[in-house]
């Protein structure tokens, strides 16, 4: 594949670095041949046909989720797809998309009134803090955010149910790991192709959920 480079004067050096790594990323390429919103779509396609967490009868909860890529492709394998995200999503078959923060009283309320006195049986997210580069602060906002998922998720998923979580390499082991343990029956860290050799970041996968208080 032939490199293309990005010579804009008005560009800063960073963002001409990352302008041509999108240019010239095979999953960018990908994504919009095949028509989907991001690159990231084929990370959640890697994590179902290894995992195979979503079937026909799921009630998936899609947190963190425009522009729509995970929703994109998980929406015509499973029943019904609620997506959750701070930024606003284009309308998507078969997803019921709700703005603003999942953890406010206001937006569970809304995904009660969608699941109709049911619960979620997967719960996937692509959510990462904004990062200062500072390594133990970053890894703190990443433990964080991760709790924060994994404590709505004991809220809202039924026995049994999977969730799919933005790790990094290092921010999902230890304690926070252990916790997982308690609560589900498998728990897996799963760094799929599509994310970049030199990110850092893997997808904890928890099948099994327990439903026991922890």
């Amino acid at each position: 594949m032939l490199k293309q480079h990005v010579r804009k004067k008005s560009l800063s050096s960073s963002s001409k670095k990352w302008l041509q790594r999108q240019l010239n990323d095979e999953y960018v390429i990908k994504a919009q041949k095949e028509g989907y919103r991001s690159r990231a779509s084929f990370k959640i396609i890697e994590i179902q046909q290894k995992f195979k967490i979503i079937n026909k009868s799921s009630i998936v909860l899609d947190l963190g989720a425009s522009p729509g890529g995970w929703s994109q492709v998980v929406a015509p394998l499973c029943k019904h797809v609620i997506a959750i995200d701070l930024l606003d999503m284009q309308q998507l078959p078969n997803v019921d998309f709700i703005k603003g923060d999942f953890q406010s009283p206001e937006v569970l309320d809304k995904i009660r009134n969608c699941l109709k006195e049911d619960k979620v049986d997967v719960i996937i997210c692509d959510m990462a803090p904004n990062t200062c580069g500072i390594p133990k602060v970053d890894h703190l906002r990443i433990v964080g955010l991760l709790e924060e998922v994994f404590c709505f998720a004991k809220e809202i998923l039924k026995p049994g149910g999977a969730l799919v979580a933005k790790s990094f390499q290092g921010g999902g082991s230890g304690l926070l790991l252990r916790q997982f343990r308690t609560s589900f029956e498998k728990v897996s860290n799963f760094k799929p192709n599509a994310s970049r050799k030199q990110s850092v970041e893997i997808y904890t996968v928890c099948r099994g959920f327990r439903n026991v208080l922890s």
